[in-house]
């Protein structure tokens, strides 16, 4: 009984190894598990049977970057979060806009790009308050502030963090990132 004390000093700082951590799972599996939604040119949509578009080779860049394969996963919005929440799937690559929102319920990469709000909507459709797509509405745009995309991933993983933030931090210091975005989202999109 006197050991008791003592054991229960250090349950606060065990409590987080009975977690397994998100990066750990990654590695052990060799792939990173990204869902995203392949409707949305030129974000992310289907060429084919091929997945194609400016967050699928986003994707393809983290996976290499963290030394596993991309693992694709096509889900519909109800899915999307839930999915990641649960552990279905690791990361939403699916230009998720970086709100208050968002943060609540999950933690967050540094945003890897920058939007217009008006480009993010469905035609005759108000934008989703997490989840944004891409317009494609004829009406001339409304002067609004840029919107910032993120990743969301499941609380409580300071290890995958570290390390998706020092993926993308590679990606945008040699210039990938710029590439990739001037690819698919400067110039007019003539996708299916």
């Amino acid at each position: 009984m006197r050991f008791l004390p003592g054991l229960i000093c250090l349950l606060p700082l065990l409590s987080p190894l009975a977690h397994a951590e998100l990066m750990d799972d990654i590695n052990d599996r060799g792939e990173l598990r990204i869902a995203l939604e392949a409707n949305t040119p030129p974000f992310n949509f289907k060429d084919g049977d091929t997945l194609a578009g400016f967050e699928v080779e986003l994707g393809q860049m983290l996976a290499n970057e963290l030394d596993v394969r991309a693992d694709f996963t096509v889900t519909d919005e109800s899915d999307l979060l839930q999915g990641v929440e649960s552990g279905k799937y690791d990361i939403a690559l699916n230009h998720m806009a970086l709100t208050p929102a968002l943060k609540d319920r999950f933690d967050v990469s540094e945003p890897y790009g920058q939007v217009n709000p008006q480009w993010l909507a469905k035609k005759d459709e108000q934008p989703r308050p997490l989840v944004l797509v891409q317009a494609l509405t004829e009406e001339k745009p409304k002067d609004e502030a840029p919107v910032a995309l993120a990743i969301p991933y499941q609380k409580g993983n300071p290890a995958f963090h570290a390390s998706l933030e020092n993926a993308l931090q590679r990606i945008k210091a040699d210039g990938r990132l710029a590439t990739l975005t001037q690819k698919w989202l400067e110039q007019p999109a003539e996708h299916p």
